[in-house]
């Protein structure tokens, strides 16, 4: 049986370093505080639309979250969402906006988080997770779930209030699972899903069901995509995935089974690889690593016993 050492605990998952930032969540109601942070001088903030932030290119080669004092940001009250503060008293806001805004010396560019994941400090990163995951949240949950009616922004964005019935509907997460499942010659199972690019594999995954324990999800999913049973699960650890809204809870698992019988619906293609043979799978191109920002290939790293090759692509 194989004991799960990580061989690459050096380099945290993505989305998950420390960002240093306090999100003081019980300022989130005291509106006198909030207009007082908003127009300290310090206070800085950036503009999150459509999932995409501005980031730029410092001098020295860094990649920076375009931010400005408040005083230079684009008007709006009802979308503007308070993410917290950090070790040195700087509060930090977002501004929803239909459109990113124009930069006077054209050198910023506008990214999403599997671009900008990979480039920015881990303090930016993490106001960024932040910021996309109300944006997501807000964009689509304007209208009461309990009597239809049109809801307002509280909480600094981070509750939306029914003025009709009276309901609070707070942002939501949904869990979902992902899982590096290994088998008892120690080879690993890895799936290509009907919609990635030929040659694209990576870890099996699927969401949690009401009344389903984690545990329970993960031997669901395995065997309706792939018909693999599984036995032991082990817990790993997690990531915040707001595409648009969900938690990626990581896992080791271990197959009590190895004949593949695949859905044909989200799964297309499910094979066993070896290291030697996932080694030269790489090489030939033939199978493409799931590099990127997402903790799949954090799992097979945990397996293989070494950083994966990288790739253009997320």
């Amino acid at each position: 049986m194989t004991t799960w050492t990580d061989h690459t605990a050096d380099r945290p998952i993505s989305l998950t370093a420390p960002s240093g930032i306090d999100r003081a969540a019980h300022h989130r109601l005291d509106e006198a505080w909030l207009a007082a942070a908003w127009s300290h001088p310090t206070t800085r903030c950036f503009v999150v639309s459509g999932g995409q932030v501005l980031i730029d290119e410092t001098a020295d080669g860094r990649t920076e979250l375009v931010m400005t004092a408040a005083f230079e940001a684009p008007l709006t009250e009802a979308h503007r969402y308070f993410l917290g503060i950090d070790e040195d008293g700087v509060r930090y806001f977002a501004v929803q906006k239909d459109a990113l805004p124009g930069r006077i010396d054209q050198s910023a560019r506008p990214a999403g988080l599997r671009e900008a994941g990979l480039l920015l400090s881990p303090r930016e990163i993490g106001l960024m997770v932040h910021a996309v995951g109300l944006e997501n949240w807000q964009r689509t949950h304007r209208f009461c779930s309990r009597c239809g009616e049109r809801t307002v922004i509280a909480a600094a964005g981070h509750i939306r209030r029914c003025q009709a019935c009276g309901a609070e509907h707070y942002p939501r997460t949904d869990p979902a699972v992902i899982m590096a499942v290994t088998d008892e010659d120690d080879r690993i199972l890895l799936g290509r899903q009907v919609h990635w690019p030929e040659g694209r594999f990576s870890t099996l995954a699927g969401f949690v069901e009401p009344g389903e324990s984690i545990e329970q999800t993960v031997r669901r999913e395995v065997f309706e995509e792939a018909g693999v049973t599984i036995g032991q699960v082990e817990y790993i650890a997690s990531q915040p995935w707001p595409f648009p809204s969900s938690l990626m809870l990581g896992f080791m698992a271990r197959a009590t089974s190895t004949d593949i019988d695949v859905d044909g619906d989200e799964i297309h293609e499910a094979r066993w690889f070896s290291r030697d043979e996932l080694r030269a799978a790489f090489d030939s191109g033939e199978v493409l690593p799931p590099y990127g920002i997402s903790i799949a290939a954090r799992l097979i790293e945990l397996w293989y016993g070494k950083p994966l090759p990288t790739r253009s692509f997320v």
